[in-house]
């Protein structure tokens, strides 16, 4: 077979996987399950919304309409030999894809035939398939859907705040995008976007279930060609550290205000490391966490509910810090937020709380390797940022208070947006 194989080991969690490169540079990562009824597979591209400026290899760098990584996402299924939800039909699998802002997955689980599933899975996303005529037809199909989302509260304060926080970045544009823009795509501009970002070379096969890895090598070896591997050049985008605006409302229909609090981040940008990401998820958590007393307080005085919690929001040229939930004082919650980064920053996170965080982390890494979904979406991790399966593991254990203390170190908190839904 013409694949790279590596076996990888992880005793704090008695676990091993597979890491196999073909020759094609189409990264597969395997977990192999006996005891497991549910088989999960994931196959996708280090492509999303924000790969709107590109060039391949030598040619010359190209602007596509905005929205376009998703529409290619809903036109793939609709194939020359039928749509791929029909076969998923005929052998009982549960089938689906998403669209980010920096990838896009194709995604089947299934108890029963799962190499038929997989079969067709390589089969579709490898085959596309437009002309005019479909293209036409989807752009009312996709642009009914970006109506849709126009009038869902939680969507919007999100997008709103994005716009607030961001000048250039794509990031801010709606990943289906809108209305005029899917407008502009055509069958020839979703050959260029396929051409480019759907070379296995820049994609990733994950795979947890009850099989067995030679077949599903073997599976692989037939569906997936070897291919010339283009350079992919992605824009660098042309970002101010500073923001539009530090607030903005929208009145809708809702029973609570919503609000997301957004701290810009201009330390980190390209290259994030495991670690630089585990801080920032520490952070949060001993910021405004379940565990932490702020969270706690806010939730007692009324200021918080169930609702609310927290994200590190980062990508290809940006990366923010994210609170949101439901709150009728939303200023009152960011200013308490800040103040508690703040505090932080100046005399360090309680060591006490930072191992709760630590050793809550540790726990849930180890427990996600017991469900098919959590241990392939802790491989894609992998294959987007180039992290080493179970490095997540290792970083828990030596991270340490003082590493998140310089985390809220590194932040500009003036940098702080608040976007707001309410009545």
């Amino acid at each position: 077979m013409s694949f790279t194989i590596e076996k990888i080991h992880c005793d704090a969690a008695n676990e091993s996987c597979i890491k196999a490169v073909h020759s094609s540079g189409l990264q597969v990562f395997i977990s192999e399950k006996p005891d497991f009824n549910l088989n999960y597979a994931v196959f996708g591209t280090h492509y999303g919304s924000v790969d709107t400026e590109f060039a391949l290899g030598d040619e010359p760098m190209q602007t596509v309409p905005e929205g376009i990584a998703h529409f290619l996402e809903h036109k793939l299924f609709e194939g020359e030999d039928g749509d791929a939800f029909e076969k998923y039909a005929v052998t009982g699998a549960s089938a689906n894809a998403y669209t980010s802002f920096d990838r896009t997955c194709y995604l089947f689980s299934c108890s029963e035939r799962f190499y038929e599933n997989l079969d067709i899975l390589l089969g579709f996303v490898s085959s596309p398939y437009f002309t005019p005529e479909t293209v036409n037809k989807e752009q009312g199909i996709i642009g009914q859907e970006i109506r849709m989302y126009e009038d869902v509260p939680g969507w919007r304060v999100l997008f709103n705040l994005l716009r607030i926080m961001y000048h250039n970045h794509p990031v801010k544009v709606e990943i289906a995008g809108t209305v005029e823009s899917i407008a502009q795509i055509t069958d020839k501009t979703l050959y260029d976007c396929y051409r480019t970002f759907y070379n296995p070379s820049n994609m990733f096969l994950c795979l947890c279930g009850n099989f067995d890895t030679e077949r599903v090598l073997k599976t692989v070896e037939e569906k997936i060609k070897p291919a010339t591997v283009p350079e992919i050049h992605r824009s660098e985008f042309s970002e101010p550290c500073t923001l539009v605006k530090s607030y903005c409302e929208q009145k809708m229909p809702v029973a609570q205000p919503l609000f997301v609090v957004g701290i810009k981040d201009n330390i980190l940008k390209l290259n994030r490391t495991q670690k630089d990401i585990i801080a920032s998820e520490l952070l949060l958590e001993v910021t405004a966490g379940k565990l932490s007393p702020l969270y706690n307080r806010l939730l007692n005085d009324g200021l918080i509910n169930n609702k609310f919690g927290s994200e590190f929001f980062c990508g290809h040229g940006y990366a923010a810090l994210l609170f949101e939930g439901e709150s009728k004082q939303p200023e009152t919650v960011r200013d308490a937020i800040l103040s508690e980064i703040k505090a932080i920053a100046e005399n360090g996170v309680d060591p006490l709380l930072f191992e709760d965080a630590r050793r809550d982390f540790y726990g849930n890494e180890i427990r996600s390797f017991n469900d098919t979904e959590e241990t392939v979406d802790g491989f894609i991790d992998c294959a987007m940022n180039g992290f080493a399966p179970f490095e997540a593991i290792e970083v828990l254990k030596s991270i340490t208070a003082d590493d998140i203390t310089e985390r809220a170190r590194s932040l500009d908190l003036s940098l702080n947006a608040l976007s707001v839904i309410k009545a």
